[in-house]
């Protein structure tokens, strides 16, 4: 049986989840991190020893990393679904995974500030730049999609991680520019029985 550590409003383990969920592989959830602690248990520690969430345990295969353990499912259990076999479209879709790190490092401060920070110690001004820039980034990923209707042609895994934050953004009280083809390829994610069930929930 698989093992994911991780709270269900971690938009690291969502990653995983979703991934699990395209795959229809049993898996048991353990609540970690945040408000559940865990993570700074020895025991924890001992699997995981950045002390994070998701961790993934296959029967004492212990993996941490989110990206890492979307790669290893997709590649195991989804080849032909999330793991494209076509090696160009399988570069393109890591080639996406790997462009997230840049995206989230400025969704991160307007998602924090206005969703986990209390509003009198929010820095507005921190929040108005990464908001911008987080919009310009998108710029990218709209043009990419254009003609496309996922990320490497079919959905893949390459749409996962992206799709994961594109919620938040989508999801928060901002001001978004206009950006056709990323509306549309989220209307199509969010139309996804798994991306609704594990992705697609309030903000918290």
């Amino acid at each position: 049986m698989l093992k994911i550590w991780g709270r269900t409003n971690s938009v690291n383990v969502k990653k995983a989840l979703w991934c699990l969920e395209e795959l229809s592989l049993p898996y048991e959830r353990i609540d970690a991190g945040m408000q559940y602690g865990v993570v700074d248990t020895p025991e924890y520690r001992k699997m995981n020893p950045n002390g994070l969430v998701p961790t993934l345990d296959e029967d004492g295969f212990i993996l941490w990393e989110s990206h890492s353990i979307v790669r290893y499912l997709a590649a195991k259990y989804g080849k032909g679904v999330l793991w494209p076999t076509d090696q160009h479209a399988c570069a393109v879709a890591n080639q996406w995974m790997d462009w997230t790190f840049s995206f989230q490092t400025a969704l991160r401060d307007v998602f924090w500030g206005l969703v986990r920070t209390p509003p009198e110690k929010r820095d507005l001004k921190l929040i108005e730049e990464k908001r911008k820039k987080t919009g310009e980034m998108l710029g990218i990923l709209d043009a990419a999609l254009a003609g496309r209707h996922y990320v490497a042609g079919a959905f893949s895994m390459g749409d996962v991680p992206i799709g994961c934050h594109v919620q938040l953004w989508m999801r928060l009280p901002i001001e978004r520019p206009a950006q056709p083809n990323l509306d549309a390829w989220f209307e199509r994610l969010c139309a996804r029985p798994a991306y609704k069930k594990i992705v697609d929930l309030p903000l918290s």
